[in-house]
């Protein structure tokens, strides 16, 4: 039984990343700090957020399913963004692939409660 969010293995690794993103992009040159750097920073935190807010609505089925669903949108965002670091070589091909595959993982997660929200949702 689920008590709260934070208990969510989904959550937390969306909380993670969103850490770890905010870490990383701290390297980030100046001149990105109102484009790429607070995009994905933004991104990847709504990502948490979403998680969070909609397992807090979860006995209303449909806006579960819809915080889940803009919570994958969100991680599927950061990735683009890791995508554009990594180009503009603010992330090395390693730690791209790293953030990338948490990203992934995270993504799996959400498909797998967006097609069984009924496991997190009240009868």
């Amino acid at each position: 039984m689920y008590r709260g969010h934070r208990d969510l293995r989904v959550f937390q690794l969306a909380y993670a990343l969103a850490v770890d993103i905010f870490n990383q992009t701290r390297s980030f040159p100046p001149e990105e700090k109102y484009s790429l750097t607070d995009q994905v920073r933004r991104a990847s935190r709504s990502v948490a957020a979403n998680i969070a807010e909609g397992f807090r609505k979860r006995r209303y089925r449909n806006l579960f399913v819809l915080k889940l669903a803009d919570a994958d949108a969100e991680a599927t965002e950061v990735q683009v963004w890791l995508d554009f670091a990594e180009a503009f070589g603010y992330l090395s091909a390693d730690r791209h692939r790293e953030l990338l595959e948490g990203y992934e993982e995270l993504g799996k997660m959400l498909g797998k409660m967006l097609n069984s929200p009924e496991k997190f949702t009240a009868p």
